[in-house]
């Protein structure tokens, strides 16, 4: 049978990233995206509704009556990404609710993939410091809270439905076109980082983020799965390998920096500041077992590739010599 897919929060790069790759695949009959903002990039087959996840009324009108079989949840929106912190959560908030209940409710539905975190695993402990999905999550942050309510609204889905339902835990994602606040900072010229700490973080490529959400789609995967970058760095060599300057942040500082950096034009949510201070690692066996993601970008890669992207470069007119 052919499979009628939606993806929310297609406007983003990840988005559509995942709506290009399912429109490519023979399984999908149709495939539509809804978001406030629309996809930059072309999409073939896929559909876009432009609904802001705000308007939980029209979004899950809309959900019902196009009724999926597979909803594939990117609408879920990083603080200081595209938005404010609070914009961020209250678009999540809704998207989720308006979406999962609406979807659940047609009676069509058979499977939910949703986007998480490692953020949901708060700061590394002495008992577990590189979490698997067997840890048990303790945010300490907006964004992990956040990641985690999505989990639970996932799963009462599950329970409702009878259904497979999927979390795919990733560690920050960072490209040299994702709107990430975690890329933005590095590439500041001087980037802070802790100043009695150096911990380990791991990187995600996007275009690895979006193939483990189709291979998930694909294998039906159930429960959180870690989605993690080769290797790991930390805060002082990231910004060496940028040819930054580390600036060294005490811990009662951290709220003045945030504001710096905010006027800087790279503002610091508390999920980022606790990456700096605590690190962020996971384990990613399961992804590779259940995923197939057996070579992913390396978290070194993945910040070669940030810092290597190029400034837009002004060319002159035909005729005119460039400034």
């Amino acid at each position: 049978m052919k499979t009628r897919v939606l993806v929310t929060g297609m406007g983003g790069e990840l988005g559509t990233r995942v709506a290009q790759l399912i429109e490519a695949r023979d399984w999908a009959a149709e495939v539509v995206g809804v978001d406030f903002v629309p996809p930059r990039r072309r999409l073939r087959r896929a559909q876009f509704r432009r609904i802001d996840p705000r308007d939980g009324d029209r979004l899950a009108e809309f959900v019902e009556e196009y009724a999926p079989h597979v909803v594939a949840h990117f609408g879920v929106y990083e603080p200081a990404s595209r938005m404010t912190p609070a914009s961020a959560r209250e678009r999540t908030d809704s998207a989720t609710t308006a979406t999962l209940s609406a979807a659940a409710g047609t009676g069509a539905l058979e499977y939910v993939v949703v986007r998480s975190g490692l953020e949901v695993y708060g700061p590394p402990t002495g008992r577990v410091s590189v979490p698997d999905e067997d840890a048990v999550p303790a945010p300490t942050t907006p964004f992990g809270r956040s990641l985690l309510a999505v989990e639970a609204a996932a799963k009462g889905v599950a329970l409702r439905c009878g259904i497979p339902v999927g979390a795919l835990r990733y560690a920050p994602v960072v490209g040299s076109h994702v709107p990430s606040p975690l890329g933005r900072m590095l590439r500041l010229p001087v980037v802070p980082v802790g100043a009695l700490s150096d911990p380990p973080f791991s990187l995600l490529h996007p275009d690895d983020a979006a193939h483990t959400m189709v291979t998930a789609i694909e294998r039906r995967l159930d429960g959180p799965c870690n989605v993690v970058g080769e290797g790991a760095a930390t805060p002082w060599q990231a910004a060496r390998l940028g040819g930054r300057i580390p600036l060294p942040v005490p811990p009662g500082l951290w709220g003045a920096v945030a504001r710096a950096t905010e006027v800087a034009g790279a503002a610091l949510a508390p999920h980022v500041i606790d990456l700096i201070r605590h690190g962020c690692t996971g384990d990613g066996s399961r992804a590779r077992d259940e995923l197939g993601l057996t070579r992913p970008t390396s978290t070194q890669d993945v910040l070669r590739e940030l810092f290597d992207w190029a400034d837009v470069v002004a060319i002159a007119r035909a005729g005119e010599q460039a400034a």
